[in-house]
């Protein structure tokens, strides 16, 4: 099931400075798996050290954020558009 994932500014780093790459899964755990196998080491950046998505970093798919939907459960139909949004910080 394809499905498109948009690439914060600083993970293109990873992406060869894409901003937005094909994704592949039903459920966004399997997407953003396919996504660090495709562009290894961007995984680090998305999930902390016990495989959940880190803290500060936010994830849609479509328009619902998915700590309040499935989270990695989430289902990613034909289609669906997955943004990766790092929080900012500043002052």
């Amino acid at each position: 099931m394809s499905v498109s994932v948009r690439i914060p500014t600083i993970l293109r780093t990873y992406t060869d400075g894409a901003a937005e790459v094909n994704g592949d899964g039903a459920t966004l755990r399997e997407v953003l798996q396919k996504l660090d196998a495709d562009f290894p080491g961007i995984g680090a950046r998305i999930f902390d050290e016990t495989g959940k998505i880190r803290r500060f970093v936010n994830v849609y798919v479509g328009d619902e954020d998915v700590r309040f939907v499935d989270n990695l459960d989430t289902a990613t139909p034909p289609g669906a558009q997955v943004s990766i949004i790092p929080a900012v910080a500043g002052g």
